[in-house]
């Protein structure tokens, strides 16, 4: 078992990345003696046991292979991830955010793995996973896996409104929420800062957050499209009481949900399990279901977040750390990986692994509808700032939409092109 745990403040190898220390072997598999692959893995990501059964069955399917699984912490991850890939002696297998890759592709020293889609089954990928790790035309991050968020809902609150099934569409929704918003009950607790909400709303529209016009990428929550989707948001908000100058963790919305007069939230499937822990009177009566589109049998678009996996250009190893990425992409291990940690699968035909859980079979339906944020090496720059928490506010407190969207526009765009 060489699963070790590596505190972000230790450098990689006393930042030899910003050295040039000496190795000699970057870029092509070492033929001396067993390879000794490093394998990059985010703390949390997948439980020890997960790790050390792959470690174990890798390792006897692959002979003359070791890997050395080190655990990384989120924090500091970006200057560590980016010291790897500019040194001479990186890991061999990284696990990066989803919308990370094109951040790290920028610096040149990511594999191009194009001509391994095909043989991975990328046709069937989850394109929140797939279309973030392609830049330029060019595959770097291999899909891992996913989860995004659903509707998680009080059964009790919507018996008793005489709700008898979840909404389908999006108009249905608002109808439902709207007879859930009576008396002491909140139809919904929709912060007004939740803007991983409003891009699926946006991207249902057929908007964007921002678009890129040859080499120069631009905001665009000004198109009319992109205008529909806040205009949901305004709606559905208003039936509840969430906050419109904060998001979903000032205060922590489960904390709000378990108070037990709250009929919807938007979260991931596993906050109900944070609610239940709150309120244990709960357990057992929180329902879920995918976000509603615009027609009914096809959920509306969402978020998705997950990790990708990438080659370092300096592993020694390059072909045998694609074997690595090869299992952990494979159905086996996704199907294992589903069961175990309850994410949804790399591919949309893997989906029904979670059928049997209603949180995770609502996740997994609305990830055929998932997307990413803007794939430019930037974005992570502008979430830092984040521009679009403040034009909702402004929208939601009585501003002019399409100024307060052109202003947030104009703010994305000196982020997006510096």
């Amino acid at each position: 078992m060489k699963i070790r745990f590596i505190p972000a403040a230790v450098a990689l190898a006393a930042t030899c990345a910003l050295t040039a220390c000496d190795s000699s072997s970057s870029g092509s598999d070492q033929s001396d003696g067993p390879a000794t692959l490093t394998v990059w893995i985010m703390k949390d990501s997948v439980s020890d046991a997960y790790l050390q059964r792959f470690e174990k069955d890798f390792e006897a399917q692959h002979q003359g292979t070791d890997l050395d699984i080190q655990i990384q912490e989120w924090d500091g991850i970006g200057e560590k991830i980016t010291a790897a890939l500019a040194s001479k002696d990186a890991p061999d297998v990284l696990e990066v955010g989803n919308t990370q890759v094109a951040q790290y592709a920028q610096s040149g020293g990511v594999l191009d793995l194009s001509d391994k889609v095909s043989d991975l089954q990328g046709a069937d990928w989850l394109p929140g996973l797939a279309e973030p790790g392609k830049v330029d035309g060019k595959q770097y991050g291999i899909p891992w896996y996913a989860a995004n968020r659903v509707v998680i809902y009080n059964k009790d609150l919507f018996a008793k409104a005489g709700v008898t099934a979840p909404p389908t569409t999006r108009e249905e929704w608002l109808e439902i929420t709207g007879k859930l918003d009576k008396g002491g009950t909140q139809g919904i607790y929709l912060p007004g800062q939740n803007w991983y909400t409003l891009a699926g709303f946006v991207w249902e529209e057929g908007g964007e957050l921002a678009v890129k016009d040859g080499d120069t990428w631009r905001g665009a929550l000004e198109s009319p499209e992109a205008l529909k989707g806040m205009e949901f948001y305004e709606k559905l908000q208003a039936l509840g009481k969430g906050p419109k100058d904060s998001d979903e963790a000032k205060p922590p919305q489960a904390d709000v949900f378990a108070k037990g007069d709250v009929a919807q939230i938007i979260a991931v499937p596993g906050g109900a399990k944070i609610v239940e822990q709150a309120n244990p009177a709960l357990a057992g009566k929180l329902g879920f279901f995918p976000i509603p589109g615009k027609t009914a049998g096809k959920p509306g678009a969402t978020f998705t977040g997950g990790s990708d996996l990438i080659v370092p250009v300096a592993s020694a190893h390059q072909e045998a750390a694609y074997e690595v990425i090869a299992a952990l992409a494979g159905e086996k291990e996704q199907t294992e990986l589903a069961r175990t940690m309850s994410y949804v699968p790399n591919r949309t035909s893997l989906a029904g692994v979670l059928k049997d859980d209603e949180g995770n079979a609502a996740m997994a339906a609305a990830a055929a509808q998932g997307r990413a944020t803007p794939n430019s090496p930037e974005w992570a720059a502008v979430e830092a700032t984040n521009p679009i928490k403040e034009y909702m506010t402004a929208v939601l407190t009585g501003a002019d939409p399409a100024k307060a969207a052109k202003a947030a526009s104009d703010a994305i765009n000196k982020t997006l092109n510096p």
